[in-house]
């Protein structure tokens, strides 16, 4: 059988935190992770997918510095963040250039010299041949990287949202502190919104929701994770409509 014949999703929106990226470091980037990663995406190019990565910056800014610094108010906090996601996104994308795979770099805001701006239209047609990465969130801010995956999965026609994180998926409640807590292997909007589950935003899911897209929370630290989701095994949990 072909393999492209085995993909579930020909476009996806890959959401990276900045967390990822750090590790166990207390800021910064953890090279063996962002090498990691780099053999997690170039494992499923031959899938044939159409990739768009959309990179947080958690790992340089968070916003709790917000409330721990009444100087600092939280619009410009979110200024910092969204050029934190730049400097990420930078790394990522020389990183991924070293292993001679195409790639390019878009931010919501150009900088002059270093990215240039965000275009839908332009972005639509280098996703054919090329890996994008996607800066500086939505470009304004109170607004999360996840709610910018999703916007940016509406406008690139992506069929998917796949959100790597550290954890296997989404529980009924958190699984250290409750013995209990049940695991989903799929779930509705509906629910998620309903039941406040901080997996993600409300705004990302509402987003996700009314254009229909589905979203799979995975453990990106499971090796093959990615590849087994792509080609319709059983990973993480997805979140789709009924």
């Amino acid at each position: 059988m072909n393999i492209k014949s085995k993909i579930i999703y020909n476009r996806i929106i890959l959401k990276i935190s900045g967390e990822f990226l750090q590790g166990k470091n207390l800021s910064g980037v953890d090279n063996k992770l962002l090498n990691y990663l780099i053999k997690e995406i170039k494992s499923i190019l031959p899938l044939g997918i159409e990739l768009a990565i959309v990179i947080g910056g958690g790992n340089l800014f968070r916003g709790k510095y917000c409330k721990d610094n009444n100087n600092l108010k939280r619009v410009l906090g979110d200024q910092i963040g969204m050029l934190s996601t730049i400097i990420n996104g930078l790394l990522l994308y020389q990183s991924i250039k070293n292993k001679l795979i195409n790639v390019y770099l878009m931010s919501s805001f150009p900088i002059q010299g270093i990215c240039q701006g965000y275009n839908a239209f332009q972005a639509i047609d280098l996703i054919k041949n090329n890996i994008i990465i996607l800066t500086g969130g939505i470009g304004n801010p109170l607004f999360t990287t996840d709610t910018t995956a999703c916007l940016r999965g509406i406008e690139l026609e992506a069929n998917a949202i796949l959100k790597a994180t550290k954890v296997n998926g989404v529980y009924s409640k958190d699984p250290v502190n409750y013995s209990d807590a049940k695991f989903f292997n799929k779930i509705d909007y509906d629910y998620v919104i309903k039941k406040k589950i901080k997996i993600m935003d409300n705004t990302a899911f509402i987003l996700a929701r009314d254009y229909n897209i589905p979203i799979h929370i995975f453990n990106i630290q499971k090796p093959g994770s990615l590849y087994r989701i792509l080609t319709g095994k059983m990973e993480g949990t997805i979140i789709k409509n009924n």
